[in-house]
């Protein structure tokens, strides 16, 4: 257990199988829109963003398309993660809890394992792209170190020895602000998002007046696309941008629990989304085009661009600066899900601070630092995660916004005997696992066929809509019969809400 039962509420006749002092509703909401707007800070402001970013320029398009992708890809964003929120808002309950009204008691596991993995995938990603930078500071100060840092020299299985040791002081450094809670991790993630603006904004402006405005070519193709191929290369843009959020999108909830109210969520989803995006995405632009004048050749990692700076106080100053940015981003995004995640699915023995350790000792093993070395790879492992996210999404939204059109019961999301509200047909909604397991095997068919290459990058949306059709089709032919009436054991207005206003 953690400690915080003062801070939650226990439902009456809980079943202790089912519910901790984690999980538990939330007695008090405190989180404002600036704490919402600094969650997405510290997601978009990292060197995994930034290299997203980078990558979409080696497709094809010019600048001003490929920021217009970027918008576009985080508006869809920002909408989907006001509708993902609601639940977890109104019930102060986390995204793997309130699965189980769409799932079934047992059921909702299946995607609190789907999300609580693909965490940690990203977890081991982002530990590795914040070790990157913690090398390159090693080796610009001591530079004699550089053949340690040489993977072909002293590595194995794809990384430097000197990759190795970053990777591990990283790792440490995220576990220690974790397990200090919520709290630290609000202050933490407060403070990462603006200090990334800082060194973004210093960097850009560096290079912009080395370079000279006029010598700053915002076209970073190397190839143009003309005619239709302009639009689906654009499309994929928008697509991949999804996929890359895809994931904190879909446990938002863990987010939103804490939010005030939903007006106070959807403004900092507006702060956070789109205007923050967007003006991170112009100093992505403008950096990465200024480097060519510069340096003689495109950078799209910031790393990489920060180690080419002449002097060694600035490149620490960088470093250090997008190294904190991606512990905070890997924390918010990548501990606290799989800690709840992992929670949820054995209350009683899992507890928060244990899931999420759970998450960092199973990413070690997958060696991430292979999972996002290229263009390809990233786009590969993105469309493979969105294949298993994108269905998940798809029932929740169906369940709570068409086949129950906003009902909650509370209680329900905890009481395990069979005349509970969420407890289907041995704790499963069968309707639910059958769309995720058609619209996931789907996803997953259109990844690895190259045949169907041009449709990978869409496996999010082709996931999403699929599964939502099919859990309404389901519904209708067979009915949860229990679903239909979800509020029925409710006693009182307390033990319920209105998703919907």
């Amino acid at each position: 257990m953690s400690g915080f039962k003062d801070e939650v509420v226990y439902p009456t006749g809980a079943d202790p199988e089912l519910i901790n002092d984690d999980i538990a509703p939330l007695k008090e909401q405190k989180w404002g829109s600036y704490n919402i707007f600094a969650f997405w800070m510290s997601d978009v402001h990292s060197v995994g963003g930034y290299t997203t970013a980078g990558a979409l320029f080696a497709m094809g398009l010019t600048s001003w398309q490929v920021l217009l992708a970027l918008l576009v890809g985080i508006f869809i964003v920002y909408f989907a993660c006001n509708l993902v929120s609601l639940p977890s808002q109104r019930s102060g309950t986390p995204f793997a809890v309130v699965c189980r009204a769409a799932f079934g008691i047992q059921g909702a596991k299946i995607p609190a394992m789907i999300r609580g993995l693909i965490a940690v995938a990203w977890y081991g990603i982002q530990t590795y792209l914040a070790s990157h930078a913690l090398v390159v500071l090693i080796v610009k100060l001591q530079s004699d170190w550089a053949e340690w840092a040489d993977k072909d020299t002293h590595g194995f299985l794809g990384l430097s020895l000197l990759g190795y040791i970053a990777f591990a002081i990283l790792w440490v450094v995220q576990a220690l602000v974790f397990w200090r809670g919520m709290e630290a991790i609000r202050r933490f993630i407060d403070f990462c998002g603006p200090a990334v603006y800082i060194v973004m904004a210093a960097l850009a402006i560096y290079l912009v007046s080395e370079a000279g405005w006029s010598n700053v070519d915002l076209n970073l193709s190397d190839h143009q696309l003309t005619g239709f191929a302009v639009f689906s290369t654009f499309c994929a843009a928008v697509a991949t941008t999804v996929s890359y959020f895809s994931g904190p999108m879909l446990n938002f909830g863990d987010i939103s629990r804490y939010g005030k109210s939903q007006k106070s969520v959807k403004v900092g989803n507006l702060l956070g989304l789109p205007l923050n995006f967007l003006v991170f995405s112009i100093m992505v632009v403008l950096t990465a085009s200024a480097t060519v004048p510069v340096y003689g050749r495109l950078i799209t990692d910031p790393v990489e661009t920060i180690a080419e700076l002449d002097s060694t106080v600035a490149v620490a100053f960088g470093a250090l600066t997008l190294l904190i940015a991606t512990v905070g981003i890997n924390i918010v995004a990548n501990f606290i899900a799989p800690a709840f995640d992992f929670s949820t699915v054995a209350p009683k023995m899992i507890s928060w601070r244990m899931g999420g350790m759970i998450a960092a000792v199973g990413s070690i093993f997958l060696t991430p630092w292979n999972l996002y070395n290229s263009p390809d790879t990233i786009h590969y492992t993105l469309d493979t995660l969105a294949a298993f996210i994108g269905p998940v999404f798809g029932v929740l939204i169906a369940y709570f916004y068409v086949i129950n059109r906003g009902d909650l019961n509370i209680p329900a999301l905890f009481d395990s005997s069979p005349s509970g509200a969420y407890h289907y047909t041995r704790g499963f909604n069968v309707n639910s696992v059958i769309a995720v397991g058609i619209a996931a095997v789907v996803g997953i068919v259109i990844v690895m066929t190259p045949a169907f290459s041009g449709a990978a990058t869409y496996t999010w949306f082709i996931g999403a809509f699929l599964a939502g059709l099919l859990v309404i089709l389901l519904e209708n032919i067979r009915p949860s019969v229990i679903m239909r009436d979800a509020a029925k054991a409710a006693e009182s207005a307390e033990d319920r809400v209105r998703i919907l206003d």
